[in-house]
């Protein structure tokens, strides 16, 4: 059994799929910042309701970004403690490539990139674009997008929110396992952003590569 978790945005969800990617068991919730107290207790609830235990899972996938930073770290950090208690592979799937696959009908995906920025990925792209909240209408228009509930509510964007994403997180991961068992870096494995940390003092937006 796979655990796959998903907390880039306000809207985090969790999975639980057989080890080919076939879904289980998903939840999904409006965190609105409370991932780090919400995570654990959801997935519990999640594994009594589909009669499985914390012992049965052979893998943990997890979202890995861009996105929330404290977010990102706390459905990383839960991760890595699942695998290395457990001694299961890791694997990490950028999260805006599984919002896209779990909303077929979306052009884009789009998450908040701090206080006055969201990131856009537009599928077929490989890297998301950083933009100004101000321009998002425009950049977008009409199109269908998969966001966080507050986004699409602030900014009256058409489509729907990523609650279901931790099954398509699951899926991607069963689809690399298959290639290569051992997972990711245990170590290694970390959240990837698309902005230097504030403490540099070359803050200059910089965009990491999807691998």
């Amino acid at each position: 059994m796979i655990i796959a978790l998903e907390s880039a945005s306000s809207d985090p969800s969790l999975a639980l799929a057989e080890r080919t990617g076939t879904p289980l068991g998903v939840d999904g919730w409006v965190g609105e910042g409370r991932q780090a107290s919400e995570l654990m207790p959801h997935l519990l609830v999640l594994l009594a309701r589909t009669g499985r235990e914390l012992r049965d899972a052979t893998a943990v996938a997890v979202g890995i970004g861009p996105g929330s930073f404290t977010g990102l770290r706390v459905s990383m950090s839960l991760a890595k403690g699942i695998a290395l208690g457990l001694g299961i592979p890791i694997v990490g799937v950028p999260s805006l490539e599984a919002w896209l696959r779990s909303a077929p009908e979306a052009a884009a995906a789009v998450v908040r990139g701090g206080a006055q920025e969201s990131f856009v990925l537009a599928r077929g792209e490989r890297e998301p674009l950083l933009v100004a909240n101000g321009d998002l209408a425009s950049t977008l228009t009409e199109a269908v997008v998969v966001a966080p509930s507050e986004l699409l509510a602030r900014f009256a964007l058409r489509g729907s929110s990523p609650r279901e994403a931790a099954a398509a997180v699951a899926a991607i991961a069963a689809d690399r396992l298959a290639e290569m068992p051992d997972g990711d870096d245990l170590v290694l494995l970390e959240p990837r952003y698309v902005r230097r940390p504030y403490a540099l003092a070359d803050a200059t937006p910089e965009v990491s590569p999807w691998p």
